[in-house]
């Protein structure tokens, strides 16, 4: 206790003087600029600014007008990229919704047509079962059979094909990457900061530069989406080849296997469990992506939602959005259901004769082909029996602002002017230099000299590209929201896990909230308290609170039981058990979940910008909207070492908490 007492006190002291410190030069940093007539107190002095945006620019020029490789040019490199991917997705589309025909206009010739609606939930209630069971095939087949009665089947028969072409790609590049990374210690170490920064990057940031290089279209939307997805099948590979006992890996040497047959016979099967985990994530991050990557023509539902936002049509958004989560629901249940799959099963037999259903499904789906071309409503769900929710939503929302208009405006009220506008001028003030300077000395603070220059210099990228202004915004709302997901997700967290039953409905709450894509919640929340910083602040709690909670959770339910029983037995209350015993022991799960929630409100600020936030996201946004690919990625590379620095402290806190516990 002697040492702690120290520790704890200078720790008190180095917070507290620090924060007095930068509360005096933000309140009084204007006054300090007019009274010493010295404009570079608040502003990065312009003639000092990196001109990134133009080297960006300049760079990218090169790269599509001249760049060649002696036996082609790099636009001849983006072509064949995109064929690769253009010719799966053409395929799939003509099989799920427009079907084989020959010809162009008035000259075409239907050959064949696609799946009928029933063939094609013939065919997930099938993977549904084999996945595991009758329950998952009832639920993935009552999922795919709304968005036909609902009237969204092609838009969804679109999105869907982008999905079939970029997870495979993602999940098999992903893969690669990641062997690649556990054979070889150095490809793993330049590949870590890749990583961080394509998970950190906002996607808008990197839309310009694949516009520019891929052009319009289809192919340009499953390019960012392969890029936004694969990163954690990377990670996820890493962990699960590295998770494999050794005693097995020195098996396979002692039976002769080469080095490739251990990586393929040993360590993949091994590791296959794990890494269809990674599998459900490439799915679900690229269902995240459907509407961002409408922007660039990729249609189906994500084009939906963003035409009904740009018409403020709530119903019509709300739907087509439900549309996005049932299908999302269905891809991630069945994709789950995979990962827990017992891998260890004979391979021998042909499919037919290990699952009888298959032949089933043959069947059905030239059935329904046949049966089809006489009965249109065997082929085409019938329009007249389709169901439309959106006037039922219009209304609803309409009811909602008529008679909790007063409410929510107070609500709004009491928070703008109680936090939001305080911190946001707290935050507005901070002089770059002392900003630069304070941040570095917190990371030195919580994990030694390396973590504070590196955080002083990324913070200094920022100020000399002249964003700093807006990164203060940024990280205002992003520390506000972060801080309100927090108090709200720990004791929903501790809820969950000390009562099963709320647990459940707690947690089942949360995997539907994870899988809403980023864009559906903005429309009720602009239709509910309009644009402007409360509605982003609101759409990135809803957005960032899953992790919260759930590691909260998590951490609590893995406290090992015989320290409870001490606790007990020393006569520890329910209420001393949580505080002293089971919280401080869950901490660097806590300490994980917060860092998740800062990623997930980083990365949602983003999308916000559409609602009026002025940070960097709306420079982003910005970006895309002029084609200014300079200007995007280094407003881009902002947000991601702002996310990049937190997680390192986030992380160093963690890994602290551990050593003090002694796990």
């Amino acid at each position: 206790m002697s040492r702690v007492m120290p520790y704890i006190t200078r720790n008190t002291v180095f917070w507290v003087v620090l924060f007095a410190l930068t509360w005096l030069l933000s309140r009084n940093s204007f006054a300090l600029y007019k009274a010493l007539d010295a404009r570079w107190i608040i502003r990065f002095p312009k003639k000092y600014e990196l001109p990134l945006e133009g080297w960006i620019s300049t760079f990218l020029d090169w790269l599509v007008n001249t760049a060649n490789f002696w036996l082609f040019t790099f636009r001849d490199l983006t072509r064949a990229i995109a064929v690769v991917i253009e010719v799966p997705y053409q395929v799939l589309r003509n099989l799920l919704i427009e079907g084989f025909q020959t010809g162009l206009g008035e000259q075409a010739v239907q050959l064949a047509p696609s799946m009928s609606w029933i063939a094609v939930i013939a065919v997930v209630v099938a993977v549904g079962h084999y996945a595991r069971n009758w329950a998952l095939a009832g639920l993935v087949g009552l999922c795919f059979l709304y968005l036909a009665v609902f009237g969204q089947w092609e838009s969804a028969m679109i999105t869907l094909a982008s999905v079939l072409v970029a997870v495979p790609i993602g999940a098999v590049g992903g893969l690669a990457l990641g062997i690649l990374a556990y054979r070889m210690p150095w490809f793993d170490r330049a590949l870590r900061p890749v990583l961080d920064l394509m998970q950190t990057v906002p996607v808008f940031a990197y839309l310009v530069p694949i516009l520019i290089l891929f052009g319009f279209g289809p192919v340009s939307a499953l390019v960012a989406t392969i890029i936004y997805a694969m990163p954690p099948m990377v990670r996820v590979t890493i962990l699960a080849l590295r998770a494999v006992p050794a005693e097995i890996v020195e098996a396979g040497r002692m039976a002769g296997c080469t080095a490739r047959q251990i990586t393929w016979k040993v360590l993949v099967p091994s590791a296959t469990p794990t890494l269809m985990v990674g599998v459900n994530q490439v799915i679900m991050l690229t269902l995240n992506m459907v509407i961002i990557a409408s922007m660039i023509g990729a249609g189906g539902l994500g084009f939906d939602v963003l035409s009904s936002l740009r018409r403020l049509d709530i119903g019509g958004g709300i739907e087509a959005g439900l549309a996005i989560v049932v299908m999302a629901i269905a891809l991630d249940r069945a994709s789950q259901a995979f990962s827990e799959r017992k891998y260890s099963e004979p391979r021998s037999g042909n499919v037919l004769q290990r699952h009888p259903w298959s032949g089933t499904v043959v069947l059905v789906v030239l059935g329904t082909f046949i049966l089809g071309r006489f009965v249109p409503a065997v082929q085409t769900y019938p329009e007249a029996l389709t169901i439309t929710t959106s006037p039922f939503w219009s209304a609803a929302m309409e009811w909602v602002n008529v008679n909790f208009f007063d409410t929510f405006e107070a609500i709004k009220t009491v928070l703008l002017k109680g936090l939001l506008l305080p911190v946001k001028k707290f935050f507005a003030g901070i002089p770059w230099g002392w900003g630069i300077i304070a941040v570095g000395l917190i990371a030195w603070r919580v994990n030694g000299w390396r973590l504070g220059v590196m955080a002083a210099l990324l913070m200094a990228f920022i100020a000399a590209s002249g964003l700093w202004a807006k990164a203060m915004v940024t990280i205002y709302l992003c520390g506000v929201s972060v801080l309100l997901a927090t108090l709200i997700g720990i004791p929903l967290g501790i809820w969950a896990a000390e009562r099963p039953r709320a647990g459940r409905v707690i947690l089942g709450l949360m995997d539907t909230l994870q899988t809403l894509p980023s864009f559906v919640y903005l429309i009720p929340v602009v239709m509910l308290f309009r644009v402007g910083d409360f509605s982003a602040m609101i759409a990135v709690i809803l957005y960032a609170l899953a992790p919260a909670v759930r590691y909260a959770a998590h951490g609590l339910r893995e406290v090992p039981e015989q320290l409870v029983e001490a606790g007990q037995m020393a006569g520890c209350t329910p209420g001393q058990l949580l505080w002293r015993v089971k919280l401080p022991l869950a901490t660097p799960q806590i300490l994980l979940g917060l860092n998740q929630t800062i990623m997930l409100a980083l990365s949602m600020l983003v999308i916000t910008a559409l609602v009026g936030t002025r940070d960097l996201g709306q420079e982003v946004y910005i970006a895309l909207t002029k084609a200014n690919a300079g200007q995007g990625i280094v407003a881009g590379l902002s947000v991601a070492f702002i996310a990049i620095i937190a997680d390192r402290i986030v992380n160093a806190l963690a890994e602290g908490q551990k050593r003090r516990l002694g796990i």
